[in-house]
């Protein structure tokens, strides 16, 4: 029998994954890919004997890896090796002296909850255990769920999911009827970036990442979050993945509303089915004919699209003891900020921010005694900034990391230095409007309000990566590669792929 062929665009974490499941499964696979190395957005770059992760820091959900890769016969532990940190991260707050460390040792964090507002713990702990009761409900009826109109909500689980617990109220008015204090709804709040949206814009049911962030942990993998993506290209391999770098696409060629191959700077390619990784707009506005799109240039006109990023990577002859692996910075007016980074025009006047310090628990990725600083901004989208505001803004953010974290000699100690903007993103990932992430997980742009996975208007056609379901982060791209699956292969339920789905052959 004649194996079908599989072309997929792009091999961000979403691509590799795909490309894997579906060689498992006998298809003939290969991947395109418009950049010299594989990855996406989990790039990795060195110079000067540091090594940089260009895009993803955080190592979250391991419960989502671990069945990945356990799904496609790996054992995870051959690949990198995780190390929890402690503690999770670091956070200076504008309004206050000292700087506090978040563990994700309820015990231990309880501590600090309560020296900001006596007796909050007993409302927190409510708080968490329904937030727990979100993920495990979700994850086993609606994450990995193969969307297609609103009636796929309806089945018993996540009914009770819906009239139990608060799901579409406003995260933020959610954690007011808990917390009081404004420090305390901080440190709550803050991982909706993680989702590209606000804590003002974002459903209820995203508390959730509360549960992951305060009960589940922190990691990272040694040798840096590249760590994963070299992983799953070698997975890729094993099983007969071929990768052509370099290659990009520039059409999506449909015969009868049936995708059937792409033209790329080669020349043609066929294959029976066509899995784009690249950005979802790029590929419906650009790769495709205004005949086969499913949305027109005005729908992605009224999208909201997750924060780009003022990017700093620096690799620095210094070590600087106030730094943790990972930092933020909280500045005092907390909503006006978020409507900076959602509304404004400009990069922000006076912005949080965030510094990943892996040279902290990783000395691979930095020189004896140096520092590898990873400094992100979250800034609005399609902002065009000249050579002297870039400058400026870079002087301002490291005036500001030395003040507040105490890094004096940091400038002069700047032994590599690169920049990175929104443009940049749209140059290598064609990021529509340089978004960081992709689509905002806001309410309207949650579940079935997200472009699906799968054309409506092009047979074989499938989608996957952060701007279909289920969402931004590389724990969902991973999912998202397993609803293409269950789409190309008929399975309609939403509990995590398993064994008994797939019944592939061992390699």
């Amino acid at each position: 029998m004649v194996k079908k062929s599989v072309i997929v665009i792009g091999s961000g974490v979403g691509g590799l994954s795909i490309a894997i499941l579906l060689a498992k499964k006998g298809y003939d696979v290969t991947v395109l890919e418009k950049n010299a190395s594989f990855g996406g957005r989990g790039g990795v770059f060195s110079a000067k004997g540091f090594q940089f992760d260009m895009g993803p820091s955080w190592y979250l959900m391991p419960d989502i890896f671990e069945h990945f890769f356990s799904l496609i016969g790996e054992n995870i532990q051959d690949h990198f090796t995780l190390k929890r940190l402690d503690p999770s991260y670091k956070i200076w707050l504008e309004e206050e002296v000292n700087p506090v460390e978040m563990t994700s040792d309820l015990e231990r964090d309880a501590k600090l909850f309560e020296s900001y507002e006596p007796g909050v713990m007993k409302n927190i702990s409510i708080y968490l255990k329904e937030a727990a009761a979100k993920y495990n409900i979700s994850k086993h009826t609606f994450i990995y769920k193969p969307f297609n109109s609103v009636l796929d909500f309806f089945d018993k689980r996540t009914l009770f999911l819906w009239t139990k617990y608060s799901v579409i109220s406003s995260f933020h008015k959610h954690i007011a009827t808990y917390v009081k204090h404004p420090t305390i709804r901080k440190i709550l709040q803050y991982p909706l970036l993680f989702l590209g949206t606000s804590p003002y814009k974002a459903p209820a049911v995203y508390s959730l990442m509360n549960h992951i962030d305060f009960e589940m942990g922190v990691f990272y993998p040694m040798g840096g979050m590249t760590k994963i993506f070299e992983s799953l290209h070698s997975i890729a391999e094993k099983n007969g993945v071929k990768f052509k770098f370099q290659t990009p696409v520039k059409k999506i060629i449909v015969d009868h509303k049936k995708a059937v191959g792409v033209i790329t700077n080669e020349g043609a390619l066929r294959a029976d089915i066509i899995v784009s990784n690249a950005d979802y707009q790029f590929t419906e506005m650009e790769l495709l004919d205004k005949k086969n799109r499913q949305f027109n240039q005005k729908y992605w006109n009224s999208r909201t699209m997750a924060p780009s990023g003022f990017i700093l990577y620096l690799g620095v002859s210094k070590q600087f003891e106030t730094l943790k692996h990972h930092n933020l910075f909280f500045a005092e007016k907390w909503k006006e900020g978020f409507e900076a980074i959602f509304k404004g025009e400009t990069l922000p006047e006076n912005p949080s921010y965030y510094i990943c310090a892996p040279s902290k628990t990783d000395p691979t990725v930095a020189p004896d005694g140096c520092e590898n600083l990873f400094v992100l901004v979250p800034t609005t989208t399609n902002l065009k900034l000249d050579e002297k505001t870039i400058k400026n803004y870079r002087a301002k953010i490291l005036a500001h990391m030395v003040k507040t974290m105490n890094l004096e000699g940091l400038e002069e100690h700047i032994i590599y230095e690169r920049i990175f903007t929104g443009h940049d993103f749209s140059e290598l990932y064609n990021a529509y409007k340089g978004t960081a992430l992709g689509l905002a997980q806001n309410l309207m742009q949650t579940a079935v309000f997200r472009p699906k996975t799968k054309s409506t208007k092009v047979k074989n056609l499938y989608y996957t990566g952060a701007n279909t379901n289920p969402g931004i982060g590389v724990p969902m791209c991973l999912i998202s590669s397993q609803i293409v699956y269950k789409r190309i292969h008929g399975i309609t339920h939403g509990r995590p792929l398993s064994a008994a789905d797939t019944k592939f052959d061992t390699v």
